[in-house]
């Protein structure tokens, strides 16, 4: 047994030294810096305490470093998961009780389970089925939805809704009671905060600030926003106002114990866990994957199954909600310098001083920054655009992104990304349902063939050659079986039918039942069939059945060594025409 394989963590821990220590503890006071604020603003939307958000951003980040494969991936809460998280238990329970934050934590347990189960199995591959157009679609319309629920935190009112047709009416009806106060507060927030993600470090660079205190000062932003906020609302005796705060949040660390395990509510969840687990699998292998090729890293994506189920595990006995690698937080942690998972070990220590002794710091804090924080990260990962780009390549990944869109945005984050991938998987099954196949004549001169139509090229008399560009699966079998026999109309005079099989990789029994079907239809006519390049792995499966003993023809290595065999006069014309 490799145990390196499972403890990736002996790996960088054999080499570990000084110059790496430097370089992972400066990318940890930045990392740390900018999680405290996300991690009480995607608790907020979560529906959970604010503390919840630390205490999802200590033990994780522990678990991972150990098991992950990841060097530079920065584990934590994220808002996409956040959403699904309360998507998943505001229909159950009152966001903020004893009810809901012990279903979080069960739910972050089986999150964490599924994904370990994957790794088991080795079951990292079924991520591939949550297409990039869903996903961008998936994550563009949870940008939007995010960020729309938070709206009510900026203007100060009560709102309630899980998709659009409910937040809209819902903050439309409260509009004559916006509270101006927390307006300003979350209106001035979301432009500095904005600025500081688009402008500060240039600004900082013109005034001769160095680079990387430029962009040290840059990833600050909302730690200076909070700062700010909470002199402001002390000093201005802004909670009479009306102003919303975070109030009292407990010193000291979580308490480890396991969630209550109830088998009613665990399959009530099962579904949302399922989703939670592809869904922050995908992103954060797609991070980890982008991160580690820049080093020339190697990521392992059944391992990531494994840490990721690790941090979801310790998410769970520690008090908080499911957790998966953050984009923006890991981009930071890379361009900070960011060598080892240490980095992340650094950070979580350096969560936990600050849920020792720093929380009642934040009682002053209100909910209009942390829903400008919030909302200002999750429209960064927004990008409508590429629902054009989308469209001009592939017209069915744009239906699947388009539906995943709406049904997020009208349905729910749920339904929608449901929608999303049964729609992608339908539509392939169409698409492949219809193989694309073309006849082909030889290129004058060489040994290639190509499409009739779209060559000039020489055809023999009486060879039909037929390339087909699809696998060979039942979906599309009795498709193949039409077209041959409309085919065999075309060419009346035809002896021999050869199939080009380049671009099959695979036949499964039900297209070996539809090649026995045709070859014996082909007998009948007094056509007999062929096979051309047919690729290794294809020609194991013809040999392990009676296929090959049975239709008759050969099977040749290559469509020019067929022409040899079966109308070398028309190889020949071919090459005098060359000439």
């Amino acid at each position: 047994m490799n145990v390196k394989r499972w403890l990736p963590c002996l790996d960088w821990a054999a080499s570990y030294n000084r110059v790496t220590a430097g370089k992972d503890g400066l990318a940890a006071v930045i990392v740390t810096l900018m999680l405290i604020p996300q991690s009480l603003a995607y608790a907020m939307l979560a529906g959970l305490p604010p503390i919840t958000g630390l205490y999802a951003s200590i033990a994780p980040l522990l678990l991972y470093a150990i098991f992950g494969s990841s060097r530079t991936l920065a584990v934590g809460p994220v808002a996409v998961i956040s959403l699904m998280t309360a998507a998943a238990l505001a229909p159950m329970f009152p966001p903020g009780s004893a009810a809901y934050i012990g279903a979080a934590m069960l739910l972050a347990a089986l999150s964490g389970l599924i994904l370990l189960l994957m790794a088991l199995l080795r079951l990292g591959f079924l991520a591939n089925f949550l297409s990039h157009p869903v996903i961008s679609g998936f994550i563009s319309a949870s940008g939007l939805l995010i960020a729309l629920s938070q709206l009510k935190h900026i203007l100060g009112v009560k709102a309630d809704g899980q998709t659009v047709l409910q937040l809209v009416p819902s903050l439309a009806e409260q509009i004559p009671y916006i509270n101006v106060p927390t307006l300003v507060i979350g209106g001035l927030s979301l432009l500095f905060l904005q600025l500081a993600r688009t402008r500060l470090k240039s600004s900082l660079l013109a005034v001769g600030c160095t680079p990387v205190w430029a962009d040290s000062l840059t990833k600050t932003g909302p730690v200076l926003t909070i700062i700010a906020s909470v002199l402001v609302v002390t000093f201005g005796h802004l909670e009479s106002s009306g102003v919303q705060v975070v109030g009292s949040i407990p010193k000291g660390l979580p308490i480890l114990r396991l969630p209550t395990m109830d088998w009613q509510l665990t399959m009530q969840l099962l579904p949302a866990a399922v989703l939670i687990s592809l869904v922050g699998f995908v992103e954060s292998v797609s991070v980890a994957q982008t991160l580690a090729a820049k080093r020339r890293e190697r990521i392992d994506p059944d391992q990531e199954l494994v840490g990721l189920g690790a941090a979801n595990i310790a998410a769970a006995v520690s008090g908080g909600f499911p957790v998966t690698g953050g984009f923006a937080r890991s981009i930071v942690n890379f361009d900070a310098g960011a060598k080892t998972p240490m980095a992340g070990v650094l950070t979580a220590i350096g969560i936990a001083i600050t849920a020792l002794f720093f929380t009642p710091l934040f009682h002053n804090l209100p909910h209009a920054v942390l829903a400008a924080t919030i909302i200002v990260a999750v429209l960064s990962l927004v990008d409508l655009g590429s629902l054009k780009r989308t469209w001009r390549f592939s017209k069915q990944d744009f239906i699947a992104q388009a539906a995943t869109i709406l049904g997020v945005l009208l349905m729910g984050v749920e339904i929608g990304i449901v929608m999303g991938v049964s729609l992608s998987l339908l539509l392939f099954l169409w698409r492949t349902s219809r193989p694309h196949s073309a006849v082909v004549g030889q290129l004058p001169g060489s040994e290639h063939f190509r499409n009739i139509e779209r060559f000039s090229v020489i055809q023999s008399e009486f060879v039909v050659s037929l390339r087909v560009d699809e696998s060979l699966y039942f979906p599309n079998a009795r498709y193949l079986e039409e077209g041959i026999t409309e085919l065999m109309v075309e060419y009346p005079h035809c002896q021999y039918l050869v199939l080009m099989c380049s671009g099959v990789n695979l036949i499964d029994a039900s297209a070996l039942d539809s090649l026995e079907a045709i070859a014996e239809r082909l007998t009948a006519a007094g056509v007999q069939l062929h096979l051309s390049e047919v690729k290794g792995p294809v020609m194991d499966q013809l040999h392990r059945s009676e296929f090959l003993r049975h239709f008759g023809g050969q099977v040749f290595v290559s469509q020019y060594a067929a022409m040899q065999t079966l109308d070398p006069a028309s190889v020949a014309r071919s090459a005098e025409l060359s000439t």
